[in-house]
């Protein structure tokens, strides 16, 4: 599987068990059910550290930028941000340096 697009996967599972986990936290206190902060807590930890560990993956092989892979890593932080960072990420690489046609080559003293 393409690491983008396992990417885009787990940053949706990871936002849905999120949002799951908020909702089973607030259960756990109004109902006294703490069954569903047991099961959904460790699964949404082992998805967000899934997430992070992709998200650096494929910012090595696109050659993010510092700025794009801290907007993908603070959109986990919110709830239900999977859904923002899984389809507008860029999906070719960017060059990693640019070459300007009107540099001088170096002189020799």
């Amino acid at each position: 599987m393409q690491t983008t697009k396992a990417l885009r996967i787990v940053a949706v599972v990871e936002a849905i068990s999120w949002l799951a986990l908020i909702v089973a936290t607030i259960v756990k206190y109004s109902a006294d059910a703490p069954l569903g902060v047991h099961i959904l807590g460790p699964t949404h930890g082992v998805l967000f550290l899934a997430y992070v560990g992709l998200t650096l993956e494929v910012r090595r092989k696109l050659a993010w930028d510092n700025r794009t892979t801290l907007t993908v890593l603070g959109e986990a932080i919110l709830p239900g941000g999977g859904f923002l960072a899984a389809p507008r990420r860029p999906a070719r690489p960017r060059p990693r340096c640019v070459i300007n046609s009107r540099s001088r080559p170096l002189r020799r003293a």
